[in-house]
């Protein structure tokens, strides 16, 4: 209970970090809504694709070991994605200064 208590009190806190850290990467709008609906969706598709993936693995190897090896690979993707919009993100305001 005691380890279950401070998970708690760290999931809280980098929940909250997430979502002060999106509404500053959202476009300057008056529509936040869509964008945290948007934010929510994915959130929970994301939490189902994970356990699905972790399950699947755990069941077709027999470990959970490999499950969490699977799981850093979906890290890995997003880190790449990540990485890549920053890189066009950066070019854009390159482009835009030209102008």
């Amino acid at each position: 209970m005691i380890v279950a208590f401070f998970v708690g009190l760290v999931m809280g806190g980098s929940q909250s970090l997430a979502r002060s850290t999106y509404s500053k990467m959202i476009p300057k709008t008056r529509d936040h809504t869509s964008f945290f609906s948007f934010y929510d969706v994915t959130e929970k598709l994301a939490i189902v694709a994970g356990t699905f993936a972790f399950g699947t693995i755990e069941a077709i190897t027999g470990s959970m070991r490999n499950s969490v090896l699977g799981i850093m690979v979906f890290f890995v993707i997003e880190f790449v994605l990540l990485a890549m919009l920053i890189r066009r993100e950066k070019e854009l305001i390159i482009i835009h200064k030209n102008d």
